[in-house]
Parts: structure tokens; sequence; C-alpha cells
């Protein structure tokens, strides 16, 4: 019998990687090998990130637990970035950086694109233009990736 804690995980790493898909329009797919000693994260297609991806019982945990994993993962991958992906119960989906993380982004952001204007709006695909409009609630961006699979 399969274990189901893997299976759980394999499944969470699948819909994380079409929920990324979707939103950043590239092609983002499963590592295989989780777990070695040089693990570089569970998912593939982001240049400069480590993303690992937890699907736990008790997400609050994972929120705790899991972006210390994500920082080994991109130190052993030498890569800029670490982010970690948690699903909660009902499919919602947070994204967990430690605040060296966070930080390590914002500098990273502010030497690219050094501006006081507000940050560029952007409609992922599959998204209709009228939810991409100010104030849309993370429910429009839900129900069209789900409206998507």
């Amino acid at each position: 019998m399969a274990n189901p804690s893997k299976a759980r995980g394999d499944r969470a790493e699948r819909e994380a990687a079409e929920l990324l898909t979707l939103l950043l329009a590239l092609p983002i797919r499963r590592k295989l090998g989780a777990g070695r000693l040089d693990d570089e994260g569970d998912l593939d297609g982001l240049d400069g990130f480590a993303l690992q991806v937890a699907d736990w019982s008790d997400a609050a945990r994972a929120m705790r637990e899991k972006p210390a994993g994500a920082e080994r993962q991109r130190r052993n991958g030498r890569l800029p970035h670490a982010a970690t992906l948690v699903r909660f119960r009902g499919g919602t989906w947070r994204v967990v950086l430690t605040p060296e993380q966070w930080a390590r982004l914002v500098l990273a952001l502010r030497v690219l694109a050094p501006s006081t204007d507000p940050a560029p709006q952007f409609t992922p695909p599959g998204v209709p233009l009228a939810a991409a409009a100010e104030g849309t609630s993370e429910c429009a961006l839900v129900a069209a990736y789900q409206g998507a699979a």
C-alpha cells in the first residue's frame, strides 16, 4: 500500500505547479528526487527560486518549519531566493517567507526596478480583465484558477 502522506504531498506539488503555471504564465513542474541531501526544491521552472510545497494537516506548523527547509534548498542550489507554498484545508494557498527571505526578495526587486511608482498591474492568463480590476478579491483569482482546471 502506498504511503498516504507521500501521495498527498505529490498531489499538492502537482496542484501548486498548476497554480503557479496559471499565475506566472511559466511552465512550472515537479522535481523528482525529494529528500536527497542536495535537494533544491519541489518545483522547477521559476529561475532563481527554490520552491518548497507543504500540505500538512497542521498548516501553522508547516508555515513555521518548511521555510527553513526551503532555505536549505536555496543554499544547495546556490539560488538567490526561496519560498514555501502552504496548502490550507479547502484548497487555499499561501506563500510563506522568513523575514530574511522576504528582505532578500525586496532588495532584489529594488535593484531591478528602483521606482516610486506603484507596482504595475497584470492579468494572469485565464483571468478576465474585469477580474483584474483594482479591488478584486482573492476569490476571483481562485475562481478563475478553479475554472481553468
